[in-house]
């Protein structure tokens, strides 16, 4: 039976869990589909990528990938602070804005907003967490 190499087109059926069991993404969702991508590639996350080698269509297992093998740790100075005049006027805690910086667009959330500032952070929202996988792997091309 084939198993998964680095260049092979894998189709991967994935719920990902955070520690405390709450789902944050599932290729299971109404509406969705399997995951289809090509390893080796630098379009999966690196923890995701090596936990499908070596496996064979229809094998399901569980994976667990460290915080450094996913979107890496949180850091602070990616949390700054800005002139409430710098983002829109109906701004709400929990929403993200688009921004540019010399590197290109980036994304942030807004942690807090108060009468002069609010306070955004860029680290990814899944940024020092160890995520949790189960996966089917569907087919490999």
């Amino acid at each position: 039976m084939r198993k998964v190499q680095n260049g092979d087109t894998i189709t991967v059926n994935y719920t990902g869990r955070l520690e405390d069991g709450s789902v944050f993404d599932s290729s299971l969702m109404e509406g969705r589909e399997p995951l289809t991508s090509t390893l080796g590639q630098g379009q999966l996350i690196h923890g995701f990528e090596n936990g499908l080698i070596d496996m064979v269509v229809g094998e399901t297992k569980t994976i667990e990938i460290e915080p450094e093998n996913a979107y890496g740790q949180r850091f602070e100075h990616l949390i700054t602070e800005v002139n409430k005049n710098q983002v829109p006027e109906t701004i709400q805690i929990g929403e993200t804005l688009q921004g540019n910086t010399p590197n290109g667009p980036i994304i942030v959330k807004v942690v807090d907003v108060n009468d002069e500032t609010v306070t955004l952070d860029a680290n990814h929202p899944l940024a020092g967490q160890k995520l949790i996988f189960d996966l089917e792997l569907v087919g490999i091309s």
